[in-house]
């Protein structure tokens, strides 16, 4: 197992401390979180200039990387629904495209074929990780705004309509990510 694999099962790691931290009430543990999740999304931008600087590209890790990546987003998006930041039918259409393009990359492995992450599957997850870092900078400026000041329910609003604007280009990119991933795999779906 070389480095760059290495480094998309810490991202896997991460996420479960990631979600502890979330899970706990207090500006501490927010930013903790915080922390965690900046480190497993250098992993991704790490694991990807490793291998393919070194040579390292795998099949195992053109099949993990994604699903490292699905598993650390998914996970935060499912989080701030529980939390009330974000609504639900949003995140089913992202986890919909990501049940999808998963389950055809498994097909695909089958056949005997690894399909990596395209262009605007990654441009996609970009967009991703910045509303969950807007987020999170959004959580963590309410807790200490709670701690030590007072919070004005104006924000509130305002980082809200953020978030929701944040979240529709997410959903459209995700959706053209989508899409564009079947169309240059439309061969292979053809004969599913």
């Amino acid at each position: 197992m070389n480095i760059a694999n290495i480094l998309t099962i810490m991202r896997i790691v991460l996420t479960f401390v990631f979600m502890f931290f979330l899970s706990f009430q207090g500006m501490a543990a927010k930013i903790l979180a915080l922390a965690v999740f900046a480190l497993a999304a250098f992993t991704d931008l790490l694991d990807g200039r490793i291998a393919h600087k070194r040579n390292m590209v795998t099949d195992f890790g053109k099949l993990m990387d994604p699903i490292a990546d699905k598993i650390l987003v998914l996970a935060a998006f499912i989080a701030f629904v529980q939390m009330g930041l974000i609504k639900g039918w949003m995140i089913m259409i992202i986890i919909s495209r990501e049940l999808l393009i998963t389950s055809l990359r498994l097909f695909a492995l089958n056949k005997g074929k690894v399909l990596s992450a395209g262009k605007a599957g990654k441009q996609k997850t970009v967009s991703q990780m910045v509303v969950i870092f807007f987020i999170m900078g959004f959580v963590i400026f309410r807790e200490v705004r709670l701690s030590f000041f007072t919070w004005n329910p104006g924000w509130e609003n305002f980082f809200r309509q953020g978030i929701d604007i944040f979240m529709w280009i997410t959903i459209v990119l995700t959706l053209y990510s989508g899409f564009t991933y079947l169309w240059e795999n439309r061969r292979l779906i053809a004969n599913i």
